[in-house]
């Protein structure tokens, strides 16, 4: 029961990761649209691991392009 609750811990809403990379909310929206930022949605909501978030921050630290794509895919899909 504990590893759940530990595991559970490292997922993020938008506000606590906007929070955790101290920028505005809007610029996650915009990290997000632009596909930049390892996330996942859990139904219309979007969820962020901490350690791909910890992972990502440090590649743009050293201003390397990270290889890790997002979970999901971003926007609507089209009906054919």
């Amino acid at each position: 029961m504990a590893q759940s609750v530990n595991q559970a811990a490292k997922v993020l809403t938008v506000r606590e990761v906007s929070e955790y990379l101290r920028v505005h909310p809007s610029t996650i929206y915009r990290l997000l649209r632009q596909r930049q930022l390892p996330a996942f949605r859990v139904g219309s909501d979007w969820r962020f691991n901490v350690e791909a978030i910890d992972r990502w921050r440090a590649a743009m630290e050293e201003g390397v392009v990270p290889v890790e794509k997002p979970a999901v895919a971003h926007g609507r899909r089209r009906s054919a």
